[in-house]
């Protein structure tokens, strides 16, 4: 079976934990289920190989586990949790970054014509089963490690396959849209990096809205749809994430942490960290800080 071939591939390749294995292609091998961990998505498909996991986007629950893919088109905060692997049966997995150029130029073969199109915001995170044929890219995608020799020829044209699998399948107008210039997923996207650079200051739906060229019923809409978060509480996200990451250099410096990131009130910094992260900033830094020195 092609499940069976991917995991063989998979385990000969990964190491515990992710591991590159060819240009834009990760494999990875997880031992312990661990504690839910909160990261960002890229624009990538990721493909279960063995085992489970769970991702929060916003309030959408997405649960994928062997022979099922998530393909995320936006980087955005998730909270991330491999729900089956041990190690006896490690959770397996192989992701495969979604470039936007390579989808664009598939766009302009005239089969895309053929492909349906949709009117509204597609989600940013969707989960599908595999078919049978995007299974057997992948593994003969695994299989060119190898043959070094005829990896450079034969891996780009393995990928444009993917794509173009991922392109025309369930999940096609997610993924379609990467390729697309004015697409509603570029305009969030546009949003979302705005936010992302300036997430310490205030934002106004408004002057969002008139950045993506739309009115803001329709841009609150799109962001919602695309994210499964307001863009305050997308703005709310990066800025607890930022500070995690200024608390892991500084753990004694929680007020600080909190400021620059955007809150005024230390309190409240406080309050909604602990509902993020489920301790408070002081503890969570230590605890990390603990970790790393391991």
């Amino acid at each position: 079976m092609l499940l069976d071939e991917l995991r063989t591939l998979v385990t000969r390749y990964a190491r515990d934990g992710a591991t590159a294995a060819l240009d834009g292609v990760l494999v990875s091998a997880v031992t312990e289920p661990g504690p839910p961990t909160v990261s960002s998505t890229c624009t990538v498909m990721a493909l279960i190989a063995q085992g489970a996991k769970t991702l929060v986007l916003g309030d959408r629950v997405h649960e994928y586990r062997a022979g099922q893919y998530l393909v995320a088109s936006l980087d955005l905060p998730v909270t991330g949790q491999f729900t089956a692997a041990s190690p006896a049966a490690p959770a397996l997995g192989v992701g495969l970054a979604l470039r936007p150029e390579v989808i664009a130029e598939l766009l302009l073969h005239p089969a895309a014509g053929r492909l349906p199109r949709t009117a509204a915001a597609p989600p940013a995170v969707a989960v599908s089963d595999a078919s049978r044929e995007l299974l057997d890219a992948v593994v003969r995608m695994l299989r060119l490690l190898d043959r070094p020799r005829d990896l450079p020829v034969l891996a780009p044209m393995i990928e444009r396959e993917v794509l173009w699998l991922l392109m025309s399948g369930e999940q096609g107008a997610t993924v379609r849209q990467l390729g697309l210039a004015d697409s509603s997923l570029s305009r969030v996207g546009t949003a979302v990096r705005w936010i992302r650079d300036h997430h310490a200051e205030p934002i106004r739906v408004e002057d969002l809205a008139s950045m993506t060229h739309l009115s803001p019923s329709a841009f609150h809409r799109s962001f919602q749809a695309v994210t499964a978060m307001s863009p305050i509480q997308f703005q709310k996200q990066i800025r607890l994430q930022e500070a995690r990451m200024l608390l892991m250099a500084r753990p004694g410096d929680v007020a600080g942490a909190g400021h620059a990131v955007g809150y005024e009130s230390a309190s409240q910094f406080s309050r909604e960290y602990r509902r993020q992260f489920g301790t408070s900033p002081g503890r969570d830094a230590a605890r990390l800080r603990e970790m790393i020195a391991r």
